[in-house]
């Protein structure tokens, strides 16, 4: 029986070990959602590092490149990148103050930027149904280019030449510059270094021709894009419900702090394992 018994134990002896290694083993291969392991509940959820990282982050900014721009023009093109009011598609800034066209992809990159002929009645509304008047019958004072956010595409004017519609009801439209009254100067306007002489059209936006052919035209191909006109006569704010981006940015890190707790818990200390 003695002898039995050793026999035994020494055959408990080398198979427990071996069990509990195996038994080790399979602990370290279960998957964490069965098993969370300290070092994976101390770490926060990859919703809260995002969270914190927009919260945190740097506004949405139009790229300009070297372009001279107004404030008023650059407030209006940072909102539009930030809130993502371009819904993904190609936009255009008309800036009627400086009488200026500045055409963007989709990102908010600049593609190129010209001086512009507008209409030569200053305001930002539209008379009801210009659109169906003959440019004779329209008065001096109803030969605006209206303020708004427009959604644009290219299409064929009442001659069959390509042009980018931003108000069709109103017949106003974006295209190459007009030289058939030579009187009008047009192509001289357009290379005079200030916007004073700008204002001679009957609310159309006319820009170079080579502008039109190798930036507006290709913007517009295929996809539909926005045009937004800047107003004259009242704030950008209160024609497109725009926000100044680092006003905002301010007062979403104001409103929603870092959670510094989390990002500490996240970086492990020195020496420790994972």
């Amino acid at each position: 029986m003695a002898m039995k018994a050793l026999w035994i134990g020494a055959v408990l002896a080398l198979v427990l070990p071996s069990q509990q290694a195996a038994a080790s083993e399979d602990a370290i291969q279960t998957p964490a959602a069965s098993v969370p392991s300290p070092a994976l509940q101390s770490e926060p959820a990859p919703s809260a590092i995002e969270f914190q990282a927009e919260v945190a982050g740097s506004p949405k900014r139009a790229d300009f490149g070297r372009e001279q721009v107004s404030r008023e023009a650059r407030h209006v093109a940072d909102w539009v990148v930030d809130s993502g009011d371009n819904l993904d598609m190609p936009f255009v800034i008309v800036d009627k103050t400086n009488a200026k066209v500045f055409v963007f992809d989709a990102s908010g990159r600049i593609r190129g930027a010209a001086p512009a002929l507008l209409g030569s009645a200053r305001g930002d509304h539209s008379v009801p149904g210009i659109g169906e008047r003959e440019l004779s019958a329209m008065r001096p004072e109803e030969r605006t280019t209206p303020a708004g956010r427009f959604v644009a595409a290219l299409g064929r004017n009442f001659r069959g030449e390509d042009v980018v519609w931003v108000d069709y009801d109103g017949a106003v439209s974006l295209h190459r510059v007009i030289t058939t009254n030579p009187r009008q100067r047009r192509l001289q306007r357009l290379a005079t270094p200030t916007p004073k002489d700008n204002r001679i059209s009957y609310g159309c936006i006319n820009v170079p021709v080579a502008f039109f052919n190798t930036v507006v035209s290709p913007a517009f191909i295929g996809p539909e894009g926005i045009v937004y006109v800047l107003p004259e006569t009242r704030p950008a704010r209160e024609v497109f419900g725009s926000y100044d981006v680092e006003e905002r940015a301010g007062r979403r890190n104001a409103a929603h702090p870092a959670p510094q707790q989390q990002l500490q818990s996240a970086v492990p200390p020195a020496g420790s394992q994972q």
